[in-house]
């Protein structure tokens, strides 16, 4: 087994294991897709639309796409698992490039779980859960059953504002919300890591009046525990696993018959069997809907789909409810209605007509620097080393990245857009080669990313 968490000499150990032919099956996270195997017979990989695939920095590659090169190198069958393929997987089945296979029903008795949207317009929200979802929970622990609910922002509240002058407490490296983690008694950016103590007072008008806003997991779990104060709950995300000893007690409580509430981030996703589970609560929904990310529908309807599967996996019947201020939403309705083959076709089509992935290429060329005036020069001078870009290619920018500015560098990006892919593996290369020879591009930060999953 090969995986981050291991430590080095597990790791090696593994991987001579593979390389001397021992290990018959290898199982691993992206970094697996190298290791060496004397006899290979079959490459799986499983929840093959996760974008956690795509290793987004230093060596950038996508390792599923570098599962299909391989084993067409080396002449063996790859399989690409998931309940809510990626658009561009679907693209290529319809294409006639991959063999589409279909499990028509779930494992043993199992039914797939019901959907259901809540309306919470004009309704009191118990730090983001409405009374109705309460009594629903309250409902189905007093059958003996277990209740996830899902939200996928850790932390105790994204916003610590100044009900009394309006002050917010920012990252001053990002320009963006510190999350306050109350448990911690601390204020962090989730982009830098940056981190500092919870001020008694506001800084700006020193009054007593600091108020958090929204909700993360560690408010759900706190609200939750006031709600049913003798009902075990279990808080599973990235910070009630952070060390290993910590990650190993959350599991094995998450596997026993101790948490009847569960709430949880992606984490609790995919990959756990909890037979016991017949609700989901989804919390926070309407922030997918909004997103400037063209992918954004596409993610938020695989997660809803990914989290449902927790739910009725045994035989007992399974619901989802899915919070939202615009039940009418389209991407909710082709959920409900025709489930995710249904929302994946109309986003086929929306990407079709727009031009975008799977059914055009991009490439990003991003740079940072202490000043946007380096980095809007040295993007200008790339763009002009382009010379006349062939037809079917073009070069936009220099643009603002969606976060301009991170751990107190400026950011921006060229976006690169072929329709076809042998278009843009012909120019990257020389265009590359001239960009590289530019006296600012060893003074600054850049790289570039071919099909990125994150446009940021």
């Amino acid at each position: 087994r090969l995986q981050s968490g291991r430590s080095g000499t597990e790791r090696a150990k593994a991987w001579l294991a593979a390389a001397r032919g021992e290990a018959r099956v290898i199982l691993g996270t992206r970094s697996a897709v190298f290791v060496p195997m004397p006899n290979p017979g079959l490459i799986v990989v499983d929840e093959e639309h996760d974008a956690s695939f795509k290793q987004q920095d230093g060596f950038r590659y996508h390792a599923r796409d570098f599962a299909l090169v391989r084993a067409h190198s080396l002449g063996i069958p790859v399989v690409l698992g998931s309940a809510t393929p990626s658009l561009e997987s679907l693209a290529n089945v319809d294409a006639g490039r991959y063999r589409l296979l279909r499990l028509p029903q779930r494992a043993g008795v199992a039914q797939p779980p019901s959907l259901q949207v809540m309306d919470v317009r004009k309704k009191r929200l118990d730090h983001g859960l409405a009374l109705n979802t309460l009594e629903r929970i309250s409902q189905v622990l007093a059958r003996g059953e277990q209740v996830l609910v899902f939200r996928n922002r850790r932390g105790y509240a994204p916003v610590l504002i100044c009900q009394a002058c309006g002050w917010s407490a920012q990252c001053s490296r990002c320009d963006r919300p510190m999350t306050l983690h109350r448990g911690a008694a601390r204020l962090r950016c989730h982009h830098c890591a940056a981190e500092q103590r919870v001020p008694a007072a506001c800084p700006q008008c020193t009054l007593s009046s600091l108020a958090p806003q929204g909700q993360g997991t560690e408010r759900l779990e706190e609200t939750l525990r006031e709600r049913f104060p003798d009902v075990p709950i279990l808080r599973v995300d990235r910070d009630s696993t952070r060390n290993r000893s910590g990650r190993d007690a959350v599991f094995e409580q998450l596997h026993g018959d101790g948490a009847r509430i569960l709430v949880g981030t992606q984490m609790l996703a995919k990959g756990h069997d909890l037979p016991g589970l017949t609700l989901v609560v989804v919390v926070g929904v309407d922030e997918g809907l909004h997103s400037i990310d063209f992918r954004a529908a596409e993610r938020l309807g695989q997660l809803i789909v990914q989290v449902a599967g927790r739910a009725g996996r045994a035989d007992r019947a399974g619901a989802v409810i899915l919070q939202t201020h615009h039940p009418d939403h389209p991407l909710l309705r082709a959920l409900i209605e025709g489930g995710y083959p249904a929302l994946a076709r109309g986003l086929m089509v929306e990407r079709r007509a727009a031009a975008l992935p799977p059914f055009a290429q991009l490439a990003l060329l991003r740079c940072e620097a202490k000043t946007m005036a380096e980095v809007t020069a040295f993007l200008e001078q790339a763009i002009e080393q382009s010379g006349n870009p062939a037809n079917g290619l073009a070069l936009h920018g220099p643009l603002p990245a969606p976060m301009p500015r991170r751990a107190g560098y400026q950011r921006a990006q060229v976006l690169i857009e072929a329709d076809q892919r042998k278009r843009m593996q012909a120019f990257l290369p020389e265009w590359l080669a001239l960009v590289r020879e530019l006296p600012a591009a060893r003074k600054l930060r850049w790289s570039i990313d071919v099909d990125p999953v994150e446009m940021g």
